[in-house]
């Protein structure tokens, strides 16, 4: 084969690089150095980017309760001043919260974005509020969720959308709901007490306490009734609560192999 291709076939022969150096012991044990520096870093990078109301950084919020933090590296944040977030709130990593319709505008004495206390955004979730938008107390919010008080108005079919005077409503989210991944609450939205978002659900108008709303327009798949329950009824038994005097032992008993789930006995 090589006589066939020519005298100077050797010179076309495949070389394998030499990686001895790329996996020998001392490649390796620089690989893990440097890889726990990176992370250690970070960890460190993250604690100290963190916002609270003792360490708010850059940021100065209209209220900041105590315990609230938000995780580093923040979203797009502007109108702080007319931000008031609750005590113990939980503010995931990359979560934009803006009042106003853009930075360095005056909106008057009044807050225009609250958070009740306990609130929790998932990581990537927006809160746009060129209009008043309030959060009930322990609302819990999963990721990527989206509220918002302006939406785009088409009503010049001439002139770019973009280009046109945005629509404004109120938002209002009562406390104790719980609102899934991706969810959409547009303006003009009332949410009641202990309200459940399916993930994904676009959400308008009003949706009144204790219902489950689902789909695009949201619409409501379940309620409950004071006499009769949940409506339609649930498909699963309720779970039993853990007892407030269980202890670490018999908590940890409960995640063990073949165990069957249920309430630590004592």
């Amino acid at each position: 084969m090589l006589a066939a291709i020519g005298p100077h076939a050797a010179d076309y022969r495949v070389r394998v690089p030499n990686n001895r150096n790329t996996f020998s012991p001392l490649a390796a044990w620089r690989r893990r150095v440097l890889s726990r520096a990176v992370h250690h870093g970070w960890r460190r990078v993250r604690e100290w980017g963190a916002v609270t109301a003792e360490h708010p950084g850059g940021l100065r919020f209209g209220r900041i309760g105590d315990g609230t933090r938000l995780a580093f590296p923040q979203g797009t944040v502007f109108g702080e001043k007319w931000i008031e977030l609750g005590a113990h709130c939980v503010i995931g990593e990359q979560v934009t919260l803006t009042a106003g319709l853009m930075p360095d505008l005056d909106l008057g004495p009044e807050p225009i974005l609250t958070l009740g206390d306990g609130v929790v955004l998932g990581r990537g979730s927006h809160v746009v509020a060129d209009t008043r938008v309030t959060i009930g107390s322990d609302t819990y919010c999963g990721p990527y969720v989206y509220i918002t008080s302006t939406n785009h108005s088409y009503d010049d079919p001439h002139e770019p959308i973009g280009r046109q005077w945005p629509r404004m409503e109120p938002v209002a989210i009562g406390p104790g709901c719980w609102i899934g991944t991706g969810s959409v609450i547009l303006p003009g939205a009332t949410l009641g007490r202990n309200v459940v978002v399916a993930a994904g659900a676009v959400v308008r108008g009003h949706v009144p306490d204790h219902a489950v709303v689902a789909g695009a327009p949201a619409r409501v798949v379940r309620s409950w009734d004071p006499e009769k329950g949940w409506q339609p009824p649930l498909r699963t038994p309720a779970p039993v609560p853990i007892p407030a005097d269980a202890t670490p032992e018999q908590l940890l008993a409960l995640a063990e192999p073949g165990e069957t789930p249920g309430p630590p006995v004592g």
